[in-house]
């Protein structure tokens, strides 16, 4: 069977959309409450996940959760959200907390960081019924704890090890459903979707970054218009 184009709607007004890497379409996904999800924006900028045409988002954030972000965040995008609870100096009452009122204001997800025990895990599999992501950082996390506890999804994080760690989760557990950082390569990306990974995180552009692109773009007009003629005094 020869492959269909699929057609395309798209003005000037939102021509600038950001694209994820297109090898990411290679993963299998992860499908959640029937929605399937392989690519996954990890940014808490509103205007960032707005144009960017990723399945979902995940916002977590180096700063303690405060319910005012993830009910920002939830209300803003037009995609999934998986809402960060803590787990690091955040521990206990709190990110169950957190995860009750990201549940409340529709987060498909709640994501607890690598340091998070899986005591707290359980109080949250106990509290809500959206799937906990537990991250995991090198080699070493307590994955079979976790998991135990509730942990439904595994986020890996590893920097440079993160295909290394995914591979080495696979084999463990074969059917565990994996979302991983991607890196900054179509090759890296690839090489995370080979080793496991059902969906991918993706670090976009900077606001900073992408503003820099249309400001050059702008003068090179503004030069192009005046001629190559400079400002008379």
């Amino acid at each position: 069977m020869t492959q269909r184009e699929v057609p395309e709607i798209m003005t000037d007004l939102r021509q600038d959309l950001i694209h994820v890497p297109t090898v990411i379409r290679q993963c299998t996904g992860i499908r959640i409450f029937g929605k399937r999800i392989k690519s996954i924006v990890y940014s808490t900028d509103i205007a960032i996940i707005r144009n960017i045409d990723a399945d979902a988002v995940i916002a977590v954030y180096p700063f303690t959760p405060h319910p005012t972000i993830t009910k920002s965040i939830t209300e803003a995008a037009d995609i999934p959200v998986f809402s960060g609870v803590g787990g690091g100096t955040t521990q206990g009452k709190r990110s169950v907390q957190m995860s009750s009122f990201a549940e409340s204001q529709g987060a498909i997800g709640v994501v607890v960081n690598s340091p998070t025990q899986p005591e707290t895990i359980a109080d949250i599999f106990d509290t809500v019924d959206i799937p906990i992501v537990a991250t995991v950082t090198s080699i070493y996390s307590q994955i079979d704890e976790k998991i135990a506890a509730g942990a439904k999804i595994l986020n890996v994080s590893a920097g440079k090890e993160t295909a290394k760690v995914v591979r080495a989760i696979r084999e463990i557990y074969p059917k565990i459903p994996i979302i991983a950082t991607g890196g900054p390569t179509e090759k890296s990306i690839a090489e995370t979707i080979e080793a496991g990974a059902n969906a991918i995180t993706y670090t976009p552009p900077s606001n900073g970054e992408l503003f820099s692109k249309k400001m050059t773009k702008y003068r090179e007009k503004e030069r192009v218009m005046a001629d190559d003629e400079p400002l008379n005094h």
